[in-house]
């Protein structure tokens, strides 16, 4: 059923704008999780090298001026951790007299914090707001749209020859916890609904690029050593592929939308210089964002709802995403991992 709607509300994850955000950027991002100080100071290490800017909000704000060029009703911006938050989103919009409003994630899959943990913030930020907070609803995940797999298929193939010839192609995303994926989707669909939509992106992608042989590897980890995440690591699989003697490597960060410092400096950092080391080939794909057809991809989704047109996707893959006002799309999907007491 077609839904009117008098606003889109991009919302992200959000990232520092300059040295001093750094440090309370990373203790929103961390809080509650238990993740000792000297890891902070290592991954603020990381922002050091970029003048303490992380490009995800510029790339932001970079794909809502796209989208408003293609859109009739006003955009709004908020983030989970940073500036601007989405709680003082919500308030402007309701300020605003906006009633019913559209909400992109940017994230194309499930999870928890893929997109259960949107759910929250949409919820958190309107009951920050009261009785006036505008109806909010999430739309889908979009990991199959045809827009983004044809669009990362052609950030691979524009960077594919810097590798070399025999390079191997290689799909990154962020890794979790095994716990975590295990309990991404409904407990009936049998979990690791993030990690079956992440390798079905890339068995898209890798299909529209003429069925080329892939790998699909995770990156960035933040956990104590002893609890398992989704594994490969990028930089362990370098080390396998140059040990079977595959003399390239050509990475697609299937699970990132746009640039931040963890796709930069784990990829264009940590990936490059180890296979420098090895004397391997090396290239790294562009992120989906900035491509035209993304912001082309937002208003398909947002005329799926007020429109009622047909979900275009490339998979039978089990999908989901859709919430009202932060109301789960099924009960118990992508729960949070409870950790155990020290």
């Amino acid at each position: 059923m077609a839904l009117s709607i008098d606003a889109l509300l991009v919302l992200s994850f959000g990232g520092p704008e300059g040295p001093a955000d750094v440090r309370p950027f990373l203790e929103n991002v961390t809080r509650g999780r238990g993740i000792p100080p000297e890891r902070l100071a290592a991954v603020e290490e990381h922002y050091a090298h970029f003048g303490g800017v992380s490009p995800l909000n510029a790339r932001n704000r970079e794909l809502i001026a796209a989208i408003e060029e293609r859109i009739d009703v006003p955009v709004f911006f908020g983030n989970r951790n940073w500036h601007p938050m989405v709680e003082d989103t919500v308030a402007d919009m309701a300020r605003a007299g906006i009633r019913r409003a559209a909400v992109f994630a940017t994230s194309a899959y499930g999870g928890y914090s893929a997109c259960r943990q949107y759910a929250e913030d949409i919820a958190r930020a309107r009951a920050a707001a009261g009785d006036g907070a505008p109806e909010l609803i999430k739309l889908r995940h979009f990991f199959d749209h045809p827009l983004f797999v044809a669009a990362n298929a052609d950030a691979v193939r524009a960077v594919a020859a810097e590798a070399g010839p025999g390079a191997r192609l290689v799909f990154t995303a962020h890794s979790v916890p095994e716990a975590a994926d295990r309990a991404a989707g409904p407990p009936e669909e049998g979990g690791r609904r993030y990690s079956r939509q992440v390798k079905e992106a890339a068995r898209l992608v890798a299909a529209e690029l003429g069925g080329v042989e892939h790998d699909v590897v995770w990156q960035s980890r933040s956990g104590p050593p002893q609890v398992p995440w989704l594994e490969p690591d990028i930089v362990d699989h370098i080390d396998a592929l140059h040990a079977g003697g595959v003399p390239g490597i050509v990475i697609c960060p299937i699970g990132f939308v746009s640039d931040h410092v963890e796709v930069v400096w784990d990829l264009d950092r940590e990936a490059r210089d180890r296979a420098a080391e090895l004397g391997m080939g090396f290239a790294r794909a562009a992120t989906a964002g900035p491509d035209p057809r993304f912001a082309d991809l937002v208003v398909e989704l947002v005329d799926e709802l007020r429109h009622d047109v047909p979900a275009r996707r490339l998979s039978v893959l089990p999908s989901g995403g859709c919430t009202v006002d932060g109301a789960l799309c099924a009960e118990r999907c992508c729960e949070p991992v409870r950790r155990r007491p020290a």
